[in-house]
């Protein structure tokens, strides 16, 4: 079966699809990720066909900063939006028995998926659906919390990501032939599979039937990755570090960060590994040592301690390797996952990214570090987590 799996955003709405995917080509399917171009590499290096989908998102990130108006932001988005619903086209174009969407594209893999009569699969990285239990992530208000609110605020955020393709839904839709009232919301995909732990977020007993939790999709190692001898030599020159890196988050403040991250590792007295992501970071010193990419797998096993922006992936990262997170939420869905961590007693309280300073970064790895609970139920819970197969069900499903 040719499947193509569809997604849109950085790295960390990417590479889940690539352990997915690899999954998906050993069970003897033919596999494409349709993706933007600067994850070409990392596609294609894990064996698997990539498919091109026009859009920078670190740009997008970087121009939004620099946007002068509202008005000049929501028009990149336009344009960003614009570009993700060609790709799908294309790639969709390009052949394809099923397609296996990501949340945020989704309405238009559904109209794609419509006008060439395939069959469309939900595969979610982050909760997709209102419920009563809890609010979605991202949501505006979550003082209230009753049942009542928690649903209400579900359905905001749902709207919210539906607005964001609307202009070029109406487009894709235009340009596949399809009639202007094509129902293509992405609550309406079924089935659909979420892919994290239920350990971690339990599926709500008032999803609809065919919405389900199957445990987390582990990105694939690129074939013949080996370790830097600079970091194998720095870790094993002392204890276990702690790693500190923002993913994808902060954009253009390598500097500033950089400074902030260089004095919080003095004062807390840790050794450190520090990832650049795309905020740059440039972090020196005897007792740090600044990487690239590296696959968490291999790295956070071997650290103290994992200090992150507390998006999805990452999240799933610290948690599968069994160390304690210190979460420093800065959008998205990452207050929501900062949350979770707090709740599952594998974090102390988050230092959200506005409030990020030297001494509170400093305070908050020692109290990481210095409290053996989280270290006791951060082990129990990685052991649990590594056991499940979160791609069975999906594959069981597909057959």
């Amino acid at each position: 079966m040719r499947i193509v799996i569809i997604t849109a955003g950085s790295r960390g709405d990417v590479a889940p699809f690539t352990g997915l995917g690899r999954r998906l080509l050993d069970a003897g399917h033919q596999v494409a990720v349709a993706a933007h171009p600067s994850f070409a590499a990392l596609v294609g290096d894990c064996g698997l066909e990539h498919r091109p989908v026009p859009g920078d998102p670190q740009g997008l990130v970087r121009d939004w900063a620099r946007a002068a108006s509202r008005e000049e932001a929501q028009a990149l988005t336009r344009a960003y939006a614009d570009g993700i619903a060609d790709g799908v086209a294309e790639a969709v174009e390009g052949g394809a028995d099923l397609l296996l969407t990501a949340h945020g594209p989704a309405p238009l893999s559904r109209t794609a998926g419509e006008a060439f009569g395939i069959p469309v699969i939900g595969t979610y990285l982050v909760p997709s659906f209102a419920t009563g239990e809890f609010p979605l992530p991202h949501a505006r208000n979550t003082d209230g919390r009753s049942p009542e609110d928690n649903l209400a605020a579900g359905r905001d955020v749902l709207r919210r990501a539906e607005g964001v393709f609307a202009g070029a839904l109406t487009r894709l839709r235009d340009r596949l032939g399809l009639p202007d009232d094509t129902p293509s919301a992405a609550a309406d995909i079924r089935p659909a599979f979420h892919g994290f732990s239920p350990l971690v977020v339990p599926r709500p007993a008032d999803w609809p039937p065919g919405v389900e939790v199957t445990g987390y999709w582990w990105p694939a190692r690129p074939h013949a990755w080996q370790p830097p001898a600079a970091l194998v030599d720095f870790l094993q020159a002392g204890p276990p570090p702690v790693f500190i890196g923002f993913g994808s988050m902060a954009a253009g403040q390598g500097e500033r960060l950089g400074e902030l991250v260089a004095e919080a590792v003095e004062r807390a007295g840790v050794r450190a590994v520090v990832q650049a992501g795309w905020a740059g970071l440039s972090v020196g010193g005897a007792d740090v040592l600044a990487i690239g990419d590296v696959p968490h797998d291999w790295l956070f096993p071997r650290t103290a301690a994992v200090v992150h922006h507390a998006g999805a992936g990452t999240t799933a990262a610290g948690l599968r390797a069994g160390v304690p997170a210190v979460p420093v939420p800065v959008m998205y869905d990452q207050p929501f996952w900062a949350a979770r961590l707090r709740e599952l007693g594998v974090a102390p309280r988050a230092v959200p990214f506005r409030d990020l300073t030297a001494e509170a970064l400093a305070d908050a790895i020692t109290a990481c570090l210095s409290d053996p609970a989280l270290r006791h139920r951060a082990a129990a819970l990685g052991r649990a987590i590594a056991a499940e197969d979160g791609a069975a069900p999906l594959l069981a499903h597909i057959g």
